[in-house]
């Protein structure tokens, strides 16, 4: 067929809609059981209130939602419906092993079976790659040691001391969960920057641009909030106040029940909590060494510079809501031209 999108989360299945507008045959496939990306893994206590940014799938607005309902609910609720509006037939769950050059077309291989396309997008996010950074004696710990995508809620740390590592909203957002129940520590490698400077779209155009440049570079693309800063809520405003997010810098090793600070002071702690973030889902383009010397792989807005068949979305500048729906736009409207351009040849 044309193109083949893999992953169904904003970037996905923005993607499919321009290219069913655009006549492309295509597919897409994705690894979950049913609709809503990274949204239907998100901790059950993320509330609507506290979710930043959420912007519209292409010709179907996200309406107000009840701001106590929970994101994991709300969000895959919504995708749902916009896969049955717009007659995208996601297929699921499907896992793609690898993507190989077949002799000009693109061979994905995958647990049910093989499709062969002109064009790949790629959309398979990065939370299915969490990122555990690795201290000294962290296997010594006998406590409990979990990555932020696998907190649940704060129930279960009541009347612990947990430390909290990480300078991400996904950080601050679980401490101050978690600080209602229990002793927290927050700590980070770098001093956190907060900002109370509203997301406009001049900034966000801002913040594209820097994240942008990095990988027109090849390199690992940033954070968005390594860009923007953590933004200063009320709550969070109030957690300053209070002293529930005086952050620590990092520990300098981990014992067999607690940490040792860089004064050498001890402190026993139940839990750590790595809110470290997430790489980019790439294994599986592997086969087409895209990646370029500085780590990362070099785009052209979505475009693979190394290789214009394959197109990156939810990647780097298109890592939010917002760029999403634009990335799944640019890229169809790229590879239509590519397919038209080797027809007329």
């Amino acid at each position: 067929m044309d193109v083949v999108v893999i992953g169904a989360g904003q970037a996905g299945l923005s993607a499919a809609y321009f290219l069913k507008r655009a006549n492309l045959d295509h597919v897409v496939l994705d690894a979950d059981a049913g609709p809503g990306g990274a949204w239907r893994h998100r901790w059950p206590t993320l509330r609507m209130a506290t979710v930043h940014g959420i912007h519209d799938l292409p010709g179907m607005p996200f309406a107000e939602p009840d701001p106590t309902a929970p994101a994991n609910e709300v969000l895959p609720a919504y995708f749902a419906d916009f896969e049955r509006r717009s007659g995208i037939a996601v297929q699921r769950p499907v896992r793609v092993h690898a993507v190989r050059d077949d002799g000009g077309l693109l061979r994905v291989e995958t647990d049910r079976g093989v499709w062969e396309a002109d064009a790949l997008v790629n959309a398979t996010g990065t939370w299915t790659r969490p990122f555990w950074p690795r201290y000294p004696g962290q296997e010594l710990f006998r406590g409990r040691q979990l990555h932020s995508s696998q907190y649940r809620g704060p129930e279960e740390f009541a009347g612990q001391h947990v430390v909290v590592v990480g300078g991400g909203t996904s950080a601050v957002q679980q401490l101050l969960e978690i600080a209602r129940h229990a002793t927290t520590t927050w700590v980070t490698r770098r001093e956190p920057e907060f900002s109370d400077e509203p997301f406009t779209p001049e900034l966000g155009r801002a913040v594209v641009a820097k994240v942008e440049e990095r990988v027109r570079q090849g390199l690992p693309p940033r954070s968005v909030v390594s860009v923007t800063g953590l933004s200063l809520t009320p709550t969070v405003r109030e957690a300053l106040k209070t002293g529930v997010l005086d952050r620590r810098p990092m520990f300098e090793r981990i014992t067999e029940d607690g940490v040792v600070w860089p004064d050498g002071r001890h402190e026993e702690v139940d839990a750590i909590v790595w809110a470290t973030g997430f790489r980019a889902a790439l294994d599986h383009l592997a086969p087409l060494h895209l990646r370029a010397p500085g780590g990362g792989i070099r785009l052209d807005g979505t475009r693979v510079v190394d290789d214009p068949r394959v197109h990156l979305v939810g990647y780097g500048p298109s890592a939010s809501t917002v760029g999403a729906t634009r990335a799944g736009r640019a890229a169809a409207k790229e590879i239509k031209e590519l397919l038209s351009r080797r027809q007329a040849a």
